[in-house]
């Protein structure tokens, strides 16, 4: 099946025009007759100097992907009218100074920050009940005194610990502002801590087994139900979402007497921050929303639509560079027919995990998928060769990549899976029908087989782990369209398969003082790449008008043609 090019799509608001990014296309938000300040910068750029720590890895597994036009007809009434959730009197939180919290891996940053613990309630729409610890770290500005408004940081997944991974590029600063983290309930360093070995440690099996196996679907359900008897003694599970996560961010800014702070998020991150920007308008001085998960669009299904646009982009830079389109000419073609085989016909192999030893590894077409997006897509330079290799019989490469990811020791218990399912199975998977998400792979991968669609990426067997996990639905309100005149930067990458830029478009409809930035070349997490982490430092010196121009220089890395020995 030839690269699919989406055509060019447009929406009217008034005199309010926006183009969607298409492949290898860069174009600008125009044609504004109300007040706003939106901008588009398109530019080609590369992917480079990633740092992916253990728990960022896994956080690219689970933000969600884009499409723009979508119904929720498993939702009631309409979203952006219901009522605000409301709340019962409970004590004010307490922010209690502190040592830092032991972490599983050093984490430089944290050395000479000022850290303390906010307590506070569980669940505010009950009275009384138990309060959560929840771990803050202030990394202080490089320079003094810091300015009154720090930077807030919003980690993604659901489930990751901000502390573990405070946002870092190499050369670039935020000058002088704090940089304010804080254990988003439920999370590594909180109290309670809602890891799930039980999930990690199936994760690793399922390197063996057929992906999208009914059989690997019961092995999932059976771990996620199992760390879920297990933690729901000590923990009500329907407290950890992303309302009562926006309010633990209001008691942190009152507590620590901050008129008003910036706000700076990634992936799910971006999700809790539209929510939060909602319920405390008035405390953020601007926004930053690096790989875009709109309440209001988050479902399985959607996974699709930025599974697709990474794909088409990828499939357009081969395209687009000589040695790659003469030694790959039919590389999209190439990927579509080997899912389809891989799916029908498995392969089998055996690499060596460090610290692990001999892992065996099956390559369906579900586990090749889950190696496209989110693997390929942040090593991109290595697929046209690793694709060619597969092709010609050999499984090694991508077997590695896989089985060096899911297969780690020391990924165990690190992320927060009682907060991801918390927030999965009752703000997402309730809005969208089975029927629905089906219909959403159709539409992005028509080719595919049937078991093959059957999943949504890297979201296999959701539906059933959530019948499993046992939270309410949440409220309608939770699924409502974030509208904001705060200064905004949008920021997206091309080859992000989780959450695509079409994703970011959507939003800044609604955000009449918004940047928008699209990366081609870089894949989810923008600000570990050196020139996103620029753009986000300017933005928060000048949210009127940060210095994009670093993007006008860059190109997206070439695809190697011949990769070295394993």
């Amino acid at each position: 099946m030839p690269p699919h090019h989406p055509q060019d799509r447009r929406r009217q608001h008034g005199h309010f025009q926006i183009r969607l990014p298409q492949c290898g296309q860069y174009v600008i938000i125009s044609d504004v007759a109300r007040p706003t300040s939106i901008r588009s910068t398109n530019p080609i750029a590369r992917g480079a100097c990633y740092r992916l720590r253990i728990a960022t890895a896994l956080a690219v597994t689970v933000a969600v992907a884009a499409a723009c036009g979508h119904s929720n007809s498993t939702s009631s009434g309409n979203p952006s009218s219901a009522a605000t959730p409301t709340t019962v009197a409970h004590d004010p939180a307490q922010y209690v100074a502190g040592p830092c919290p032991t972490t599983p891996q050093p984490v430089p940053e944290l050395q000479g920050a000022h850290c303390a613990v906010l307590v506070v309630p569980e669940n505010r729409t009950k009275p009384g009940g138990r309060t959560l610890r929840l771990p803050v770290a202030i990394i202080p500005s490089e320079t003094q005194p810091a300015a009154a408004d720090p930077i807030v940081f919003l980690f993604g997944g659901p489930g990751g610990d901000a502390i573990l991974n405070p946002p870092a590029a190499e050369g670039v600063s935020f000058n002088n502002r704090d940089v304010i983290l804080m254990s988003q309930r439920g999370t590594h360093s909180s109290q309670p801590s809602l890891t799930c070995p039980e999930v990690d440690q199936f994760f690793a099996r399922r390197l063996g087994l057929v992906y999208d196996a009914p059989s690997t679907g019961d092995e999932y359900v059976k771990a996620v139900k199992t760390c879920h008897d297990r933690v729901a003694g000590g923990a009500d599970l329907a407290a950890f979402n992303s309302t009562e996560s926006a309010y633990d961010l209001i008691d942190l800014r009152n507590a620590l007497h901050i008129n008003q702070w910036n706000v700076f998020s990634h992936s799910y991150g971006t999700d809790l921050a539209l929510i939060y920007a909602r319920l405390d308008p008035q405390g953020i001085r601007s926004l930053a929303l690096d790989g875009v998960a709109p309440p209001s669009l988050a479902t399985p299904g959607w996974t699709w639509g930025s599974a697709r646009e990474a794909f088409d982009n990828m499939m357009s830079a081969c395209t687009a560079q000589p040695a790659c389109q003469a030694h790959y000419p039919n590389l999209g073609d190439t990927i579509v027919g080997l899912l389809n085989q891989l799916e029908a016909h498995p392969v089998t192999t055996t690499v060596k995990v460090e610290g692990v030893g001999d892992t065996k590894v099956v390559l369906d077409g579900g586990a090749l998928l889950s190696w496209l997006v989110p693997l390929g897509t942040h090593f991109p330079a290595e697929v046209p060769a690793a694709i060619d290799e597969l092709a010609h019989g050999n499984p090694t490469r991508i077997a590695q990549r896989l089985a060096t990811t899911w297969a780690n020791p020391s990924a165990v218990g690190i992320m927060g899976w009682g907060l991801t399912f918390s927030v999965w199975c009752s703000e997402w998977t309730p809005f969208e029908s089975e029927t629905e998400q089906l219909q959403a792979a159709r539409q992005s991968f028509a080719a595919f087989p049937d078991s093959l669609r059957a999943q949504a990426p890297q979201l296999p067997f959701l539906r059933q782990a959530c019948a499993a996990w046992n939270v309410p639905k949440a409220s309608d309100w939770v699924r409502g369209v974030t509208d904001s005149a705060t200064p905004a930067l949008v920021l997206s990458g091309s080859y992000d398969g989780q959450t695509s830029p079409a994703s970011g478009q959507y939003v800044a409809q609604h955000l009449s003082h918004a940047t928008v930035v699209t990366v081609p070349g870089v894949a989810h997490g923008i600000y570990v790449d050196p020139c996103g982490a620029a753009i986000i430092a300017s933005f928060f010196n000048n949210p009127q008008q940060p210095d994009t121009s670093c993007v006008n220089t860059t190109q997206p890395p070439p695809y190697a043609i011949t990769l070295p020995p394993l």
